[in-house]
């Protein structure tokens, strides 16, 4: 579990925890009570639907020799893509998860999605994913994870 140690040396775990810590007093981070909560929903959707699925289906497919059964991975593999239609649905009528600017929910969904090809996912399908990846790959600042 990742974990961010404070300068007092207080440990914070969880990686939507510690987006949220450091986003507090940003734009990241909604002032509004509404779109705060509105954060809080992505987030747990990224927890409790999309990265169960997308990122375990992704290490399946990546390490083959790591087990796994594979009535476990098509059934996630189904859940995944259940996700990815959830999502797709949402981003067809707006340029961010919340309130038409970068969130922390959409820094922590990006983070699954924009591999999902790498575990099978056809994003052929998503043309509102597509272009909200690009709009957050588009974002100043934005570095690039490669191996």
């Amino acid at each position: 579990m990742p974990t961010l140690v404070l300068d007092d040396g207080r440990p914070l775990g969880e990686s939507n925890a510690i987006l949220c810590y450091l986003a507090g007093g940003t734009p990241f981070l909604p002032d509004d009570p509404y779109e705060r909560a509105q954060v809080l929903q992505w987030l747990f959707f990224e927890q409790y639907d999309h990265e169960p699925n997308l990122a375990v289906v992704r290490f399946r497919t990546l390490h083959p020799e790591a087990g796994g059964d594979p009535a476990d991975t098509e059934r996630r593999r189904g859940a995944g893509y259940a996700a990815l239609d959830a999502l797709e649905r949402h981003l067809a009528t707006r340029s961010f998860l919340v309130g038409e600017r970068c969130s922390v929910a959409d820094l922590a969904l990006y983070a699954y999605t924009h591999v999902a090809p790498e575990g099978g996912f056809d994003l052929g399908a998503y043309p509102a994913i597509r272009a909200w990846l690009g709009r957050v790959e588009a974002l100043p600042g934005y570095v690039a994870i490669t191996d």
